[in-house]
C-alpha cells in the first residue's frame, strides 16, 4: 500500500532539491569565473613573506591572529573602501549542502512511501544515482581541493534530474516481481555507487581534454592543471572499479535466484560486462603501458559511454530480463 502523502512530499523533496542544486551550480560557476579575483583582493589568502614568520616570545613581534574566512570581504585602499568581494565557494558548497541534505529526504521519503528500496523504477535508478554523483563530489571535496568540479557536476546532476522529473516519472508502487529480493540492497546499491564515481571522474576526464592543450590559469577558482586532472579521474576509476566488479558478482548471485543460472547473455548482463572489461583495459594500460594523458582518457570515456549506454539504452533498445523501462 502506497502513502501518498509520503510520496507527494517526496515529489515536493525532489523540486525543491532541483532548485537548490541550480543555485549552487551558479555560485560554482561564480567561483569558476570570479573566485581568483576575491583571492587577489583578499590579503588573509595571500601568502606571507618568509621573513615575516618568526616565533613569538623569541624578540619577534606577535603574530596577527587569523582573520575567519567570511562569506564576503571589505578591503580599503588609499582611496577608501572597494566593493565587497562575494565568496561564491562558501556560498555554492552551503547550498550544494543542503541540497544534497533534501535529496537524501527525497530519496527516503519515496522509500517510505512504496514501503521498498526506492530504486525499482527508472526515474528512480536517476535520482538515487544522482544522489550517488552528488556524494561523491562532496567526499573528494572534503579531502582534496576540487571545487573546480561543481558547477561541471551540478550542471550533470540537474540535467539528470530534469530528465526524470519531465520524462522518466513514475508513480510510487509495488516491485515488479523480479526485483523482489534482498539483494536489491546490495546489487543495485553498488551498481549506483559506482556509476556515481565513474560519472565524477568521466567529468573529471572531459575537463582533461578541454584543457590539455592549453596551460590554465590555476589561481583562485580556476581549473587545475591537466596533469591533476587525469590523475583524479584516475583515482576515483580505482575507486569505482571494484566496486562495479562486485555489483556484477552480485548480480550473477542474485540471477541464479531469480532465474536459476548465474549468467543468461541478457543485454543488461552482457553491457555490464562489457563497460567492466573497458574499465579493466583502461587501468591496466595505465599500470602496465604507462599511457597517460589523451590516449587512456579516450579509454575511459569510452568505457563511460558504455556504461551510459548500459542504463539508459539497453533499457530503451533492447528487451531483455533486465529491461524495466
Amino acid at each position: 500500500m502506497v502513502d501518498a502523502q509520503l510520496a507527494n512530499l517526496s515529489n515536493q523533496l525532489m523540486l525543491g532539491t532541483v532548485l537548490l542544486y541550480v543555485v549552487a551550480m551558479l555560485g560554482y560557476a561564480a567561483d569558476l569565473a570570479f573566485g581568483h579575483r576575491r583571492a587577489a583582493a583578499d590579503p588573509a589568502v595571500l601568502a606571507e613573506p618568509a621573513q615575516d614568520k618568526v616565533l613569538a616570545g623569541v624578540g619577534g613581534p606577535e603574530p596577527a591572529p587569523a582573520r575567519p574566512g567570511p562569506v564576503s570581504t571589505e578591503d580599503e585602499d588609499e582611496d577608501g573602501p572597494v566593493r565587497r568581494q562575494i565568496d561564491w565557494a562558501r556560498f555554492a558548497v552551503l547550498l550544494n549542502v543542503l541540497g544534497w541534505g533534501m535529496h537524501l529526504a527525497m530519496l527516503l521519503t519515496r522509500g517510505l512511501a512504496a514501503g521498498r528500496w526506492p530504486w525499482g523504477n527508472m526515474y528512480e535508478f536517476v535520482t538515487a544515482i544522482t544522489f550517488a554523483v552528488v556524494t561523491a563530489y562532496l567526499v573528494l571535496l572534503a579531502r582534496q581541493q576540487v571545487r573546480f568540479l561543481g558547477a561541471f557536476v551540478m550542471l550533470f546532476v540537474v540535467i539528470a534530474l530534469g530528465v526524470a522529473t519531465i520524462w522518466l516519472y513514475t508513480d510510487a508502487g509495488p516491485l515488479v516481481p523480479a526485483l523482489k529480493s534482498y539483494w536489491i540492497a546490495i546489487h543495485v546499491t553498488a551498481a549506483i555507487t559506482a556509476t556515481g564515481a565513474f560519472t565524477v571522474a568521466g567529468i573529471s576526464t572531459i575537463l582533461y581534454l578541454a584543457t590539455s592543450r592549453r596551460t590554465p590559469a590555476v589561481e583562485g577558482g580556476r581549473l587545475p592543471p591537466a596533469e591533476s586532472l587525469d590523475r583524479l579521474a584516475h583515482r576515483v576509476t580505482m575507486f569505482a572499479f571494484p566496486i562495479w566488479t562486485f555489483a556484477i558478482i552480485a548480480g550473477a548471485i542474485w540471477a541464479d535466484q531469480a532465474w536459476g543460472r548465474y549468467w543468461g547473455w541478457d543485454p543488461k548482463e552482457i553491457w555490464s560486462f562489457v563497460t567492466w572489461v573497458v574499465y579493466a583495459c583502461y587501468l591496466h594500460a595505465r599500470a602496465t603501458a604507462g599511457w597517460r594523458g589523451r590516449k587512456a582518457a579516450v579509454v575511459s570515456l569510452i568505457a563511460y559511454g558504455c556504461l551510459i549506454f548500459n542504463f539508459f539504452g539497453v533499457n530503451y533498445m533492447f528487451s531483455g530480463l533486465h529491461s524495466y523501462a
